[in-house]
């Protein structure tokens, strides 16, 4: 029996490969619980990313249920790379025939943390070069590169001399859920979303609330998560399904398994003033197949008053970086006030960038939780609502920060000193740009932009019409950049359209 036991375990770790899930600054922990969840092994947090072990069923799994991945990497090859014949060779000596077939196309992305490698596409074009060379020296042919549409990606990360080659097996960020039909400025990102939603413990155990919900994402996240349901279940692709051996059966069996769902007993409420925003976030939410469990009414913050029922509101104000508010300030007043006055018995969370804003709530937070959106450093704070002085509700039991909050808060104070708060970074950092080897290295890409841009604003640089006539995309690029409105259900319910569309993932032609 023990020898069964040890063979059978043999055998599947046999079956597991290293995978990589990559994030957004501050969502590593909650991503690293996820795939716990999941049944993930070797679960390490990194920058950026968190590494694990798994088998080909929780690849599809991380793909189709993680609510906070922006995409999943599958190393083929770790290497040491001090030039670029280097990474020539080092791509060069695995067998792209296992990989890649012949009449298919492929892609190479690249992010470089390097004092040798300062260019990341050229990195790129060496890693294309080392795959094309080695079919045309095998076969005499070789496959073509597709930018916008490949049937594989690969992925390199260098941090100094350090080399990590991936398989992509998502394709499009898993951020892109397929929902949202229409936008309005500055959109939350859907990862980020359902990540701050996930750091309040809200799992539909209350109802939800966002005062100003724009175009409805944390709406649409907090509802996915309240029934448990893959966010993946409106994408139209993942990467993985154009490999060698996607194993179409398995997949469908993930697709189509909705025993993990669960009944949501509470209802998610949306306002917004702008009426264009509450149209918005009721066509996703439509788009979505959720409008039994969301309402979005116009309605200005100023205006809320006390919900009936037990709530939670989790709330993304405008910061004045995207979106101009005519007095800043004043409404992050107004938001304490209400909050104080309107929302006791109750917990808050509130995401922004400026301290003076965080100031003007006029209320004491009992966590901060540092988190990135999109460039802006900016910091997620939860706010207990309670009656009186705090000093009387400690007194009658009342619990401002569990053990496990000043746990965090304790941790948070050992790097807040590295951490840039109220300041803009200087230029856009792409997420995809996670450290996967090493934590410790600066991009010198980032360093050079910094200094361009410093020279060209000294000069007062402005681009000639030729030259901006030749950087703007033509007509068919920019059409074929933007997402399609499809109509992929015909059923406002998701269950419904899984139940009866089984074959709709597989069948595309």
């Amino acid at each position: 029996m023990y020898l069964c036991t040890t063979f059978t375990r043999q055998h599947i770790m046999a079956q597991q490969f290293e995978m990589i899930a990559k994030t957004f600054m501050g969502l590593e922990p909650v991503l690293a619980k996820e795939l716990t969840q999941l049944g993930a092994n070797d679960v390490k947090i990194g920058r950026r990313m968190v590494s694990f072990f798994g088998d080909k069923e929780l690849m599809y799994r991380a793909n189709f249920q993680l609510h906070t991945a922006i995409r999943v990497l599958k190393p083929i090859k770790h290497f040491k790379a001090l030039s670029a014949d280097d990474v020539y060779e080092g791509v060069k000596e695995i067998d792209w025939s296992e990989h890649l077939e012949i009449d298919k196309t492929f892609a190479v992305d690249s992010v470089v943390f390097s004092e040798e490698f300062r260019h990341s596409k050229f990195v790129a074009y060496k890693v294309k070069d080392a795959i094309v060379d080695q079919f045309r020296e095998q076969t005499g042919r070789r496959p073509n590169i597709s930018i916008s549409n490949p049937d594989i990606r690969l992925h390199i990360h260098i941090a100094e001399d350090q080399c990590t080659l991936c398989l992509d097996s998502s394709g499009e960020s898993l951020h892109r859920r397929g929902y949202r039909q229409e936008s309005v400025e500055a959109p939350l990102n859907e990862v980020l979303a359902a990540g701050m939603i996930l750091m309040t413990g809200w799992q539909g155990d209350c109802d939800f609330i966002d005062p100003m919900c724009g175009s409805g994402t944390l709406l649409i996240e907090a509802a996915l998560i309240a029934h448990n349901m893959a966010p993946g279940l409106f994408r139209k692709e993942f990467a993985f399904e154009k490999w060698p051996d996607f194993d179409a059966d398995l997949f469908d069996k993930i697709y189509n398994d909705d025993s993990q769902e669960r009944e949501f007993h509470h209802h998610i409420y949306g306002y917004d003033i702008d009426i264009k925003a509450v149209n918005t976030a009721r066509l996703n939410a439509k788009a979505a197949g959720l409008t039994n469990d969301i309402t979005v009414e116009e309605r200005d913050f100023k205006d809320f008053t006390k919900p009936s029922q037990k709530s939670i509101i989790v709330c993304n104000p405008p910061y004045g970086e995207r979106i101009s508010t005519p007095d800043l300030l004043g409404t992050y007043k107004m938001i304490g006030e209400r909050l104080k006055h309107q929302f006791t018995g109750n917990d808050a969370w509130i995401l922004s960038y400026r301290e003076e804003c965080f100031d003007q709530i006029g209320l004491k937070p009992s966590i901060k939780i540092p988190v990135f959106n999109g460039s802006l450093e900016c910091e997620f704070r939860k706010y207990q609502m309670f009656d009186g002085k705090i000093k009387d509700f400690r007194a009658d039991g009342g619990v401002v920060k569990t053990d496990e909050e000043k746990r965090q808060m304790a941790e948070k104070r050992r790097f807040k000193q590295n951490r840039e708060f109220k300041k803009r970074l200087g230029e856009q950092e792409e997420n995809e740009g996670a450290d996967i080897r090493s934590f410790k290295f600066h991009s010198l890409e980032r360093k050079e932009a910094k200094e361009a841009k410093s020279h060209r604003e000294a000069k007062e640089y402005r681009p000639s019409k030729r030259e901006f006539e030749s950087s703007r995309p033509s007509r068919k690029e920019f059409r074929d950049s933007k997402p399609s409105k499809r109509d992929f259900r015909d059923s406002k319910n998701p269950r419904d359209f899984k139940k009866g569309n089984k074959r709709f993932r597989h069948d595309k032609n």
